[in-house]
């Protein structure tokens, strides 16, 4: 059935109609336009357009078709109609008669797929954020296996200097981390709703639209009809976010590739992430990683063909629009897919740690420690630059590495080096005099692994609904401290202070409902600590309470917070999050601020205990 037959004469040709009909793709938005429709329902009543009951009979009709949907998800491709629109609304005549066909009044298939899409995306991103998340857990877990090994680091794949394998892996968690702060941009981008925009101009109906935008999940409406019905910057900006994080794990899968080559032999891949030559029986191929690269130009060739679409597009609406959805549906799953095999995969490599420690010795990796060592006894460094370079040109003459080189020969290059410059040359020592934040010494990659656990862990607080608090939770926030102040367990706290510091406080939500809080109180000392943390009775042992205290501690990792501190009757809770037990006399801030007021000051029953982000 079609929409727009009025105008025509006679139907369309079956060419035409293959060419431009897509059902076969956007069936996959169906359940997002039944949440559309549903809503829409409830605002034509609240506009007068149907009554009661006509509202019921849609909704009720929406519901059937939504649970026969659940049942055949590929039921709409049976049919011949034109797009996901026109066969929910054909399927609702069936259904209701001559009620099914006031669904449509005052909306546009225009603002309607914009506004399917944007649902469909907003569902994907919880899945996709998911996946990031794994993937990024199965790096810190290689990571952590791995913190002993030490392997040769390489510039134009060249030997350049020695670092810990759990360095390298740590990189590629520091490019995830970024790509899952880009997701998260993304989606607050393209929370707003274009229905009721119509095709271009705005609906016609007296329709409240923010209310329209809430009862479908989204933070508000779109501002500009024009814009609303014709904006894919949201299909692009994922597009973007999933082709830079292709990138990434291509760049992951190159790394890999090699290290598994019979030229590295660092890794060695597992039986069930590999393949074998269907001629030379000696084969094992690293196919997935292959793959993975191979898919990153798929996933950035949606993205440049969706800005060629939009290119020289006037507005409004135009149907090159239609290309927005293989595009976006292929790169969304392409990505996730490639996300999820890695994650997978990351588990089935072993390491040849001998192979790694013996390949960082060679290739005279320690020429730079030389150099370094030259400076500490006052050579300026470009003449300790050359210094080093000769001595590593005399060393490949002799085929010896620079430590098998006699003390003799190097002084002959340059006085200064004595007898200590051997343990200078040691891999080790190497490796530990890159100390500086973000180097590859084993104190640097330990702490480096705890903030990256503790992002993680912040990372999945947002997965269980924890968030920054709004204005809006002042008045569940203070219920929630007021119920544990009256067990004894907090500090009193009037209302205004909660909404002065309402930006400290981060809140969990169970079904849309504020069910738990706590607050990160920075002193101007730099000390933090976390406090006023209480859920609602009933909810223990859900990992609410641990979900909150992770999303602060990956607030404070992002400010640069080195201590966190809690004071606590539940020591127990925070030993297991990571927290160790801590003198609290060495706490003047919090002596001075709190504990004179509190009413148990001189018989104090808690505990202290410190999270150390940077230093340990």
């Amino acid at each position: 059935m079609s929409m727009w037959g009025g105008r025509f004469a006679a139907p369309s040709a079956e060419v035409f109609t293959r060419f431009n009909d897509s059902l076969p793709f956007d069936y996959v938005l169906a359940p997002y336009e039944i949440v559309a429709s549903k809503a829409w329902s409830k605002s034509l009543q609240g506009a007068g357009i149907i009554n009661a009951d006509e509202c019921q009979q849609l909704l009720q009709g929406l519901d059937e078709l939504a649970e026969e949907l659940k049942q055949t998800a590929d039921l709409p491709v049976r049919d011949r109609a034109e797009d996901i629109h026109s066969w929910i609304e054909a399927e609702l005549q069936d259904k209701l008669g001559a009620v099914g066909r006031k669904l449509h009044t005052g909306r546009s298939r225009n603002d309607l797929v914009a506004t399917d899409l944007r649902l469909w995306l907003k569902a994907e991103y919880q899945a996709l954020q998911a996946s990031l998340i794994s993937c990024i857990n199965a790096l810190i877990q290689f990571a952590k296996r791995h913190q002993a090994t030490v392997m040769p680091g390489y510039t134009h794949l060249q030997r350049a200097q020695p670092v810990l394998l759990a360095h390298w892996a740590l990189a590629y968690v520091e490019m995830l981390e970024r790509d899952h702060m880009r997701l998260q941009a993304a989606v607050l981008h393209m929370d707003q709703s274009p229905l009721g925009c119509g095709a271009l101009a705005g609906t016609g109906l007296d329709i409240d639209r923010e209310a329209l935008a809430q009862e479908m999940g989204f933070q508000s409406a779109c501002e500009n009809s024009l814009d609303a019905v014709s904006d894919r910057d949201f299909v692009v900006e994922c597009l973007s976010v999933a082709s830079l994080s292709m990138v990434h794990l291509s760049r992951l899968c190159e790394d890999v590739v090699f290290y598994a080559s019979g030229e590295a032999g660092f890794f060695l891949l597992g039986d069930a992430i590999s393949s074998g030559s269907s001629l030379m029986p000696q084969k094992k191929n690293p196919d997935v990683f292959e793959l993975v690269r191979g898919k990153s130009g798929r996933v950035a060739g949606h993205l440049q063909a969706m800005l060629m679409t939009l290119k020289g597009l006037p507005l409004a609406y135009n149907k090159d629009l239609q290309e927005d959805k293989e595009a976006l549906f292929d790169g969304v799953s392409q990505w996730k897919n490639s996300l999820d095999i890695i994650t997978y995969s990351l588990a089935h490599i072993e390491v040849d740690s001998n192979a790694t420690a013996e390949a960082a010795k060679r290739g005279y990796s320690n020429a730079t420690d030389l150099a370094d060592y030259l400076v500490s006894k006052g050579v300026p460094f470009r003449d300790a630059h050359e210094q080093s370079g000769k001595l590593v040109l005399q060393a490949i003459d002799k085929g010896v590495s620079l430590e098998q080189l006699p003390l003799a020969q190097m002084q002959q290059i340059n006085p200064v080096i004595a007898e200590d410059v051997y343990p200078v040359l040691e891999v080790e020592a190497g490796l530990q005099a890159r100390n500086a934040l973000g180097g590859t010494s084993r104190q640097q990659v330990k702490q480096a692994l705890v903030r990256a656990e503790t992002q993680l862990n912040a990372q999945k607080a947002e997965l269980k609904q924890v968030r920054q608090a709004r204005l809006s939770d002042v008045d569940a926030i203070y219920e929630l401290i007021t119920y544990w102040t009256g067990k004894g367990e907090h500090l009193p706290r009037p209302k205004a202070d909660i909404m002065q510091a309402i930006h400290t406080f981060a809140v969990v939500e169970v079904e849309n409902k504020v069910v738990g809080c706590a607050a990160l109180y920075v002193y101007g000392t730099g000390l933090a600590e976390i406090r006023s943390l209480g859920l609602k009775p009933g909810l223990e042992g859900r990992g609410l309470g641990a979900a909150i205290v992770h999303f602060l501690l990956g607030q404070a990792r992002d400010l640069h917070i080195n201590r966190v501190i809690v004071l606590t009757r539940a020591a127990e809770f925070f030993r297991r999050l990571g927290f160790k037990d801590a003198d609290k006399s060495r706490w003047p801030e919090k002596v001075m601020k709190d504990c004179e007021l509190c009413p148990r000051k001189h018989n104090c029953d808690e505990s202290g205990l410190e999270f150390y982000l940077y230093t340990d």
